[in-house]
């Protein structure tokens, strides 16, 4: 039996691993991982990391930042221990290796991010968490007594009166169907942005932690927080990084104008100076290009809509030195150098603020069930993530899961294999060969997919109604009991992809039918939740968590869970200025 059991291998799941393994070297420590750690979607963070290090900058600055930004939905214990612990958890990646930037008298380099009012987030160039990723791999290497599954699906997590007991997962490359005991489980497999048609997000996020944990009886939290991210490349959806702005970058309509300046972005005062505005929170940015698009002030491209991110007075050399992977983007996707060239760019998904329920130490309701990363909520990006926040949180919080894990696997170490591992891991093993004998004769997994797509980004997208919610509601229904006889024309065992996505398709949809009836149940706007038919905030009703439960039907039902306040009461929102 294996004491800590984690699900994902990307920059969550390597942390807690480490902090598992640093704990106490006799516990057993397991990471399964749907690809090869080094394909997590970790390895695609560009801009950087935020943690309090310059001169004049202050932990309460960082907090109140985060907490405005997140339009105080966050719960700020949650964000106090999130930004005290910041700051160490980036210098031990220092000393780990991570080749951060410098200035030339050899500090840490910082730069400036949307929404933080000073310069706080580290950065190595643009490939911050390919570099990040890099360091925290290599570091689990020292410790040979983590095993890894690389390229494992876990379909399902093995729970009985409450306690988890381990999981049911597949070999990709053989199809082996194999139930893994283990005292305690942490879900660390980032978000779900592939429940969406255009997104910045890797084919693998489907959700699949969010998914494991509700299945299992675990609530999922604040789902209906789906942050856009104001520059993404049209078709592919690759992201161009905020450091782009951050290092001077302008946005700009088809008539060459500054457009942001037009709009309100939650600044203090009614005149924002030109030089910040584009470093606005990412959920106001998006809004104000969909503004801008029913000025008809867009330009109209095969793909859609866009503006323009225009770097060219940045010049080569500055490009070069600080964002060399957006030029490299650019030319290998656009066919364009961002020194000379505009940028088509366009909002696209970027980040789930929802997720699985836990507290500060990444405990879910579900005993010995954990989570961190993307695929938790613990909560400190309330209703609109600050960019950078995201990477020293799963530093943060993967540490925190890590030992949280280790210390309950040590309490129970005498405890032996509990009979529902078996039991529920040879029913899973018969319903997985079942499918894959072709038992489905519907439609196919693709067209499915792309309908339950569509319908999230017509119903979920940066603005909401209540009516096209509720039809939402009933198409993702329809859609649930459709895929449950979906077509799987391949019998084989070895990399039978098609399996995999059909258990896929039912992740998102699980996760997308709690996304749509949050929205719905929030008759409010706040933060990256923007309703038509309520089109302002209301502290009065909502300033409350979502948590949405799986009924025995399958079908979400939603309450509200009070935010933690401690030393900032709701005000209005505001963003960094230079």
């Amino acid at each position: 039996m294996i004491d800590v059991l984690i699900v994902g291998g990307g920059g969550a799941g390597l942390r807690a691993a480490i902090a598992v393994a640093e704990t106490d070297p006799e516990l057993t420590v397991a990471v399964v991982s749907k690809v090869y750690p080094m394909r997590s979607h970790t390895v695609s963070a560009e801009g950087g990391a935020a943690a309090v290090i310059g001169v004049g900058d202050t932990l309460d600055e960082h907090c109140y930042d985060t907490i405005s930004g997140g339009d105080w939905l966050c719960d700020q214990d949650a964000v106090e221990a999130f930004v005290q612990e910041a700051p160490r958890e980036l210098i031990q990646l220092e000393h780990w290796g991570c080749p951060w930037s410098r200035e030339d008298d050899g500090r840490v380099a910082v730069r400036p991010f949307g929404g933080m009012k000073r310069m706080r987030t580290w950065y190595a160039a643009d490939k911050t968490g390919f570099h990040l990723l890099h360091t925290l791999f290599q570091t689990t290497l020292k410790y040979r007594d983590i095993v890894r599954y690389d390229e494992w699906y876990v379909t399902k997590l093995i729970v009985d009166d409450g306690r988890v007991h381990g999981v049911v997962a597949v070999e990709l490359r053989t199809g082996r169907i194999e139930t893994i005991a283990a005292r305690t489980v942490i879900l660390a497999t980032g978000g779900c942005g592939r429940v969406f048609p255009f997104t910045t997000n890797a084919a693998i996020k489907t959700g699949d932690g969010m998914a494991l944990a509700y299945r299992a009886g675990a609530p999922l939290k604040d789902m209906e927080f789906v942050q856009y991210h104001p520059t993404g490349l049209p078709f592919t959806g690759i992201l161009i990084t905020e450091a782009a702005r951050a290092e001077g970058g302008w946005l700009i309509n088809k008539d060459g104008y500054r457009y942001l300046q037009d709009y309100d972005l939650g600044k203090p005062t009614p005149t924002p100076k030109l030089r910040s505005m584009e470093l606005g929170p990412r959920d106001r940015l998006s809004q104000a290009f969909v503004h801008e698009q029913e000025l008809g002030r867009t330009i109209d491209t095969p793909y859609g809509p866009v503006v323009y991110l225009d770097l060219r007075h940045l010049g080569e050399g500055r490009i070069d030195a600080r964002i060399p992977f957006v030029r490299e983007l650019c030319k290998s996707y656009q066919n364009l150098d961002p020194a000379t060239d505009l940028i088509p760019v366009r909002p696209v998904v970027h980040y789930m603020m929802g997720g699985v329920h836990t507290d500060l130490d990444g405990a879910t309701p579900i005993t010995g069930l954990y989570a961190a990363g993307e695929t938790a909520c613990v909560s400190i990006n309330g209703a609109n993530r600050l960019g950078s926040n995201s990477l020293p949180e799963i530093l943060v919080f993967g540490r925190r899961a890590g030992l949280a894990a280790a210390s309950f696997a040590k309490e129970h170490q005498e405890e032996s294999e509990h009979r529902a591992v078996r039991t529920q891991g040879d029913d899973e093993r018969r319903r997985l060969e079942r499918v894959r004998d072709g038992s489905g004769k519907g439609e196919r997994i693709a067209d499915l997919r792309e309908e339950m797509q569509h319908t999230l980004e017509g119903a979920a997208g940066i603005y909401r109604t209540g009516g096209v919610l509720a039809a939402a509601v009933d198409t993702l229904a329809e859609l649930r009991e459709r895929a449950e006889d979906a077509l799987v024309d391949d019998s084989s065992t070895t990399f039978n992809t098609e399996l995999i996505n059909l258990q896929e398709l039912h992740t998102m949809l699980d996760v997308a039918q709690a996304i749509v009836a949050c929205a719905l149940n929030r008759k409010e706007s706040r933060g990256a939740h923007q309703r038509t038919d309520f089109s302002v905030r209301d502290d009065s009703a909502y300033l409350a968590h979502s948590l949405v439960h799986r009924a025995p039907d399958g079908t979400p039902s939603v309450g509200l869970l009070p935010v933690t306040i401690t030393r900032w009461p709701p005000g209005e929102r505001v963003y960094g200025r230079d």
